[in-house]
């Protein structure tokens, strides 16, 4: 590589790289983003449906094979009373530990706790994109980014909890972050 090839290639990934970085209005200044407010309802409504099959044992074997013994009602009061607090409680506490970052060169998504995952997602590994849309999002306006890279193993990165615009943007920016890769 001569000299002016080189300069002239440090010259395109520059102005690439100012084409392609996140405005202010998108993601701030590289800090997190906060998922849709309006999530925790859908988190909320999907802890609630895998409870309610918890519930509805216990208060079978409750009644069917521990009425009769010492813990007969104990599984009444507990199993609900620990649903209870889980779908009262919980959501809130996922959805404050999940958010996202966009930045010129990758997607950031980090969530959980004690269970702690950030995800960092070279956009020039993105393959393809989807906006996906559950009968619960729906409800609530919600939709989740899901990002299709190259690889076998952790090759699909999920960002629920995204108004269907922000998705939307999101994905119309990567999209042509992989179009300029492909030039």
């Amino acid at each position: 590589m001569t000299a002016e090839e080189g300069a002239a290639s440090a010259a395109a990934i520059t102005s690439r790289e100012e084409a392609w970085a996140p405005s202010a209005d998108l993601t701030g200044d590289g800090a997190l983003q906060p998922v849709e407010p309006s999530y925790v309802q859908v988190i909320r409504l999907r802890t609630l449906i895998g409870w309610l099959p918890l519930v509805v044992g216990a208060v079978v074997l409750d009644r069917m094979i521990l009425a009769d013994g010492r813990a007969g009602g104990l599984l009444l009061v507990l199993v609900p009373l620990m649903a209870a607090s889980s779908v009262l409680l919980a959501p809130r506490r996922i959805w404050a530990r999940l958010g996202y970052a966009l930045e010129p060169a990758m997607l950031r998504v980090v969530r959980g706790w004690l269970w702690h995952v950030d995800t960092l997602v070279p956009l020039v590994r993105v393959q393809h994109l989807d906006i996906a849309r559950g009968l619960l999002d729906k409800m609530f306006g919600t939709a989740s980014l899901i990002v299709h890279t190259a690889g076998t193993h952790n090759s699909t990165v999920r960002l629920p909890g995204l108004s269907p615009e922000r998705a939307a943007q999101l994905a119309a920016i990567i999209r042509t972050h992989i179009q300029a890769d492909l030039d």
